[in-house]
């Protein structure tokens, strides 16, 4: 069975993804980065640019599995909002392009990654590192965005091979 597999770590400033191909039991990571969503356009703006960024990588590299993690609510409600608004653009392009989707909470990312489910985001990344040493090329501030977007992709291949 071949997937094409985005994980993506949605925030309304930085956005990490990364995209791996499973083919013939090899997983290879061929895309991963991050989008910079500018502070200073308003919001719609940001929504409307993260959309047509994400329907041109799943149309272009044929994704047929999307994963992302389940938001919890922190102390900034409105920050839980605008997240809320990139997470239904990710829901309407898995719909519009019938794309497996999975949702997988934080502990459940955390606990495939590492073996434990209370792992810090610091030991997620450590093992992200391990496994893919090219992040160290990327820069400190978007770091984590990415090494998250890689734990989500990563879980979404273990969950889909199980399913």
């Amino acid at each position: 069975m071949s997937m094409i597999i985005l994980g993506v770590d949605p925030g309304i400033r930085i956005t990490g993804y990364a995209i791996a191909r499973v083919q013939g039991g090899k997983t290879s990571i061929f895309d991963y980065g991050y989008l910079p969503l500018k502070g200073e356009k308003s919001v719609p703006e940001r929504v409307a640019e993260f959309h047509t960024f994400f329907a041109d990588k799943i149309t272009s590299l044929n994704i047929t599995h999307l994963t992302i993690e389940t938001p919890f609510m922190g102390k900034n409600a409105q920050s839980f909002v605008k997240l809320g608004y990139l997470r239904g653009i990710l829901f309407l392009l898995s719909q519009h392009h019938n794309l497996v989707l999975h949702e997988l909470t934080p502990r459940q990312i955390k606990q495939a990654v590492t073996g434990h489910g209370g792992a810090s985001k610091e030991q997620v990344a450590l093992m992200m590192n391990h496994l893919f040493p090219a992040l160290g090329q990327l820069g400190k501030t978007v770091k984590q965005d990415v090494t998250d977007a890689l734990a989500i992709c990563m879980s979404g291949i273990w969950v889909s091979r199980e399913g």
